[in-house]
């Protein structure tokens, strides 16, 4: 079979046409490149190339201290900066073998699960104006701002937080923030059903995405998918429930792992917009904890200079895009030896190889906009 890569026009009919979608094409969330091989309308190949964003904070780890490399690990995925923090303190704190206190567990919950319903409304919002649907992006703005004010008040940042410490948080919760919090929750979850009613009762919307893009368990085993992604195509897992960590294990009766069986794109809307709505409900769960808890510290007191002693460990979290892992290996410094980034969104792309071939161009975007990825989570 002849190949031929053309930038414009079309090709001979007895050749393949290769089409490079990226690196700065409207279409992609950020700078991802597809590289498609197509025979007329229907994609015979996909392969997605990463890299253009990379910025080695793998290697940058190796140089900061446990205190400053939470600054570099909230930035891969700028949406889910919260949870991507935690992952380095709960990997920290199991070398040092450190407990942290009840109100500090508790907190970080709430605030994990908030992080949860931000990244979810920007992709509950931006999904169908890919589609053509305009009006669902300003009502996720809307329901954003809110949940923003309260983070913001709390620690001082809209995306990059830098709240979580080593052995608890920054500071405490502000005089009547739970309460202003808790309003926040209220109102989102009052509003929710503009997404239930406005995207998915649309027609067109589900036109566009049912039978689209079906992902089979046994390539999301493959090609270790995690998160909404994979809970879309039936594999129920999640770490809040199968190997809980901070307070979850607590959370049990309020905890909903949210799944379907279908795999297409229309399943995988549904999971998010399902899974906000049990974020919304668990954050109001912690703060009926937080609100019986008696005063307390929210950190433990720290050296100086922070050494953690010399072995390695595995920490690993359900962000809210799927898995987000971190393997430390110390040599007993005040760095880290090595500190392996293990992201969601690297292994959910690189299943585009199974998606995209077979189907249409005009179903290329609906598909690449249904695995809710985050490009620098992707690069690292």
């Amino acid at each position: 079979m002849t190949e031929t890569t053309v930038g414009v026009g079309g090709a001979a009919e007895s050749t393949d046409m290769v089409l490079n979608i990226g690196p700065q094409h409207p279409s992609t969330h950020g700078v991802l490149r597809l590289r498609l091989v197509l025979d007329g309308e229907r994609i015979r190949s996909a392969e997605p190339i990463v890299g253009y964003m990379h910025r080695g904070a793998e290697k940058l780890f190796e140089a900061r201290d446990y205190r400053q490399i939470i600054m570099l690990a909230n930035r891969h995925d700028w949406l889910s900066a919260f949870s991507n923090e935690l992952g380095v303190v709960l990997a920290v704190e199991r070398m040092l073998g450190m407990d942290v206190p009840d109100r500090a567990v508790w907190t970080r919950t709430l605030l994990a699960e908030l992080n949860r319903v931000l990244n979810h409304l920007m992709f509950l919002g931006s999904y169908p104006l890919e589609l053509g649907g305009i009006t669902p992006i300003f009502y996720a703005f809307t329901e954003r701002e809110e949940l923003q004010h309260v983070m913001e008040e709390v620690s001082g940042g809209r995306m990059h937080y830098m709240f979580n410490r080593v052995g608890g948080l920054k500071e405490d919760l502000p005089n009547g923030w739970t309460g202003r919090a808790r309003a926040a929750v209220a109102g989102v979850r009052a509003r929710m059903d503009r997404f239930d009613d406005l995207v998915l009762g649309n027609e067109i919307f589900r036109g566009r995405t049912r039978g689209v893009g079906v992902l089979s368990p046994a390539d999301v085993h493959a090609y270790g998918v995690s998160g909404p992604i994979a809970r879309a195509s039936g594999v129920d897992f999640d770490l809040r429930r199968d190997e809980p960590y901070l307070a979850y294990g607590e959370l049990g009766g309020a905890l909903e792992v949210v799944t379907r069986t279908e795999g297409d794109c229309l399943a995988r809307f549904e999971v998010l917009l399902a899974q906000t709505h049990n974020a919304l409900a668990l954050a109001d769960a912690c703060l009926d904890r937080l609100a019986e808890l008696p005063p307390g510290p929210v950190n433990q007191r720290l050296p100086k200079v922070l050494k953690a002693p010399e072995g390695h460990t595995y920490a690993w979290t359900e962000n809210p895009l799927g898995l987000n892992g971190y393997y430390l290996v110390s040599k007993g410094e005040k760095t880290p030896y090595r500190l392996k980034l293990r992201s969601a969104s690297f292994n959910n792309i690189q299943a585009l190889n199974v998606l995209l071939p077979g189907t249409l161009v005009a179903d290329m975007v609906a598909i690449l906009g249904s695995m809710f990825f985050v490009v620098g989570d992707i690069d690292k």
